[in-house]
């Protein structure tokens, strides 16, 4: 059995868009730190090998096919957490969905997908853990926001105004949890390489006329300020840090990881 950090006793987790990614290797460090984990996705393909990945470390978990646009949906995988191991410890809030759409050709269809899962979603899954941590009297909650939350940027104005009200309801929950000892703070990634984010960019190279895909990309890296793009696992580390290491004193936050790119 592969050998694991002991000085974390055993927490309760459940990371939802663990399907790859950014929330499978959340999930998967977790695991390495003596974490029990629930993964959550709507893609049972990717979640199988995230479960299997999971293994490798020795640790627990479980996998709960579900699409949290469904109502009651992110309640009902709480709960399955919650029968299996008798709590929840850790919520990473980690599932998303952006499109790109110039604002002016904005599309109903759009703005209603993503405001379901990124920002209703999401509320009803602080709820639902929130509940269960406020009877324990001790929990932590990491939400998954954006640098585009603060930027005025017209070709994913419905995602940007999703990850906006992500930050509004972290303050809000943590300010309702924390008389139970319950911390809720957010993260902000920058540019990273997942299946989101490439497929967002050949899209938005395409809204902007840009042919040459490579070029574009090179221009976007350029600015950010450290002159690279965040590696997966060093962005996985920021939240794990949240979900174990930082200070009990901490809520209401927003850990800004952007290589420099959101300076506010």
């Amino acid at each position: 059995m592969p050998a694991k950090d002991q000085d974390t006793a055993r927490r309760r987790a459940l990371v939802t868009g663990a399907a790859g990614g950014l929330g499978r290797e959340v999930a998967i460090q977790l695991a390495r730190r003596n974490c029990v984990v629930a993964v959550t996705d709507i893609n049972g393909e990717g979640l199988a090998e995230t479960i299997g990945r999971i293994g490798e470390t020795g640790s627990e978990s479980e996998s709960i096919v579900s699409d949290f646009t469904s109502e009651g949906a992110p309640e009902a995988a709480v709960e399955k957490v919650v029968a299996r191991w008798g709590g929840i410890d850790i919520l990473v809030n980690n599932a998303g969905y952006g499109v790109i759409e110039p604002f002016l050709d904005a599309t109903y269809k759009a703005w209603t997908r993503t405001l379901a899962l990124n920002v209703t979603a999401l509320a009803m899954a602080c709820k639902a853990a929130g509940r269960v941590m406020r009877e324990q009297r001790s929990g932590r909650i990491i939400n998954i926001t954006s640098p585009g939350s603060r930027m005025a940027l017209p070709d994913y104005t419905a995602y940007t105004a999703s990850k906006a009200g992500v930050d509004s309801i972290t303050r809000a929950a943590a300010v309702a949890l924390a008389p139970y000892g319950v911390l809720v703070n957010s993260l902000a990634p920058g540019m990273m390489d997942t299946e989101m984010q490439r497929s967002t960019e050949v899209d938005l190279a395409r809204a902007n006329g840009r042919d040459d895909l490579q070029a574009f990309l090179d221009e976007r890296t350029r600015r950010i300020p450290l002159g690279r793009r965040a590696e997966i696992s060093e962005v996985a580390e920021a939240v794990v840090w949240l979900c174990l290491d930082a200070p009990r004193y901490m809520t209401a936050e927003r850990l800004n990881m952007s290589g420099g790119l959101d300076k506010d």
